[in-house]
């Protein structure tokens, strides 16, 4: 069960956005990431739970950023609730996407497992980005690919497998690099590991690949 810190910044200018400390593990029916982050400052900001089952596909997702919050899952789409401290301003939405994204160094493990793009051939997917600092959801389509896939010794984990995945933003053309060992993040644009405690999870077993839409 690795656990450890990312620390999170602007991609575009490296403008330091805080931290994220996290623990992750695959269990019986998937695999689950729980986070707290906290700004520059240390002062909180938010927190994370997410869980998949076996196949990647998000069974529970609870979001909290500020004085938001949202609770989603895969249902025919995916489905979630947004609301404030009061529950005045609650909201339901669904959208045909896959699953959901946003910054958290989670998504992309997540994202990896379920859509387990084949070498040399892109896999497009429609998905709900979670937008800071308010959580506000909106529909973006992107396309994996998997780059490459190189086998690292570490004195200390053993042989680690990373895998490097180009990752297109559709409507705009950005293309980045994220590079993943199990279900850690190891390099990502606005993300960088400074702490694991443990090696990354393996998971036992390979899901099929989902369909793209």
């Amino acid at each position: 069960m690795p656990s450890g810190r990312y620390t999170l910044h602007d991609p575009h200018d490296r403008s330091p956005l805080g931290e994220e400390r996290f623990r992750c593990a695959p269990g019986p029916t998937g695999w689950r990431y729980v986070a707290h982050r906290t700004a520059p400052d240390g002062a909180t900001t938010g927190r994370l739970d997410l869980a998949l089952d076996d196949l990647g596909r998000p069974i529970r997702l609870e979001a909290v950023a500020g004085d938001w919050q949202l609770r989603g899952a895969a249902l025919d789409g995916v489905r979630w609730v947004r609301t404030d401290p009061t529950g005045q301003h609650a909201r339901e939405g669904h959208a045909a996407a896959k699953a959901f994204t946003g910054t958290s160094p989670a998504f992309l493990v997540a994202l990896a497992r379920l859509l387990r793009p084949a070498p040399g051939r892109a896999t497009r997917v429609r998905l709900l980005a979670l937008t800071d600092p308010v959580l506000a959801p909106r529909t973006v389509d992107r396309s994996w690919s998997l780059v490459a896939s190189e086998d690292h010794h570490d004195p200390d984990a053993g042989t680690l497998t990373v895998h490097s995945y180009g990752i297109d933003d559709l409507a705009t053309g950005d293309r980045s690099v994220v590079h993943l060992s199990g279900d850690v993040v190891l390099d990502a644009p606005g993300v960088t590991l400074e702490e694991l405690d443990g090696p990354p999870s393996v998971f036992d077993t390979l899901p099929l690949p989902a369909t793209p839409e």
